[in-house]
């Protein structure tokens, strides 16, 4: 109910604390549920996600377009969609992945001001009878513990 209401979501498109995306990484990763970082782009958990495990990668920088991105953010936006997917893959054996930007409101971006790359795992019989007929998601883990097992996994990670 949270995400039919727009809880959280910006309304005027502004950066800074307006926008969920520029503020996560204000916060410790524990807290922002922050899988990685790096030097333009970091890995969240979704708060309102598809399927266990589904993770969003931000730019840092406010921007809604994926053109305006500079040439070294969409290099380690790919290069974090990478790692995501082997992270995702070693922690938890998805049989597939939906990968991909919404850009803009009728696109379906649910934060359009801030562009985000969604890594999705799917497994056969995900979407089952509990998201049609029962108007619910079952996810088998809580967000904090899906991102400590794949902050834990993700490459190059000091624990």
């Amino acid at each position: 109910m949270a995400y039919i209401r727009g809880e959280g979501k910006p309304t005027d498109g502004l950066a800074g604390d307006g926008c969920p995306f520029c503020r996560a990484p204000a916060l410790d990763d524990d807290e922002g549920l922050i899988v990685a970082r790096g030097r333009e782009v970091y890995v969240v958990m979704n708060l309102y996600p598809y399927n266990a495990g589904h993770v969003l990668i931000c730019p840092y920088r406010h921007v809604a377009d994926y053109t305006e991105l500079a040439d070294s953010e969409v290099a380690e936006l790919a290069a974090f969609t990478q790692a995501a997917l082997r992270t995702l893959a070693e922690v938890s054996a998805p049989m597939g992945f939906n990968i991909g930007l919404n850009q803009g409101p009728i696109a379906g971006a649910g934060i359009a001001a801030h562009l985000h790359q969604h890594v999705v795992p799917r497994w056969g019989g995900d979407s089952n009878f509990m998201p049609v007929v029962g108007q619910t998601r079952v996810l088998p883990q809580l967000l904090t513990q899906t991102r400590d097992l794949l902050a834990a996994a993700w490459p190059g990670r000091q624990p």
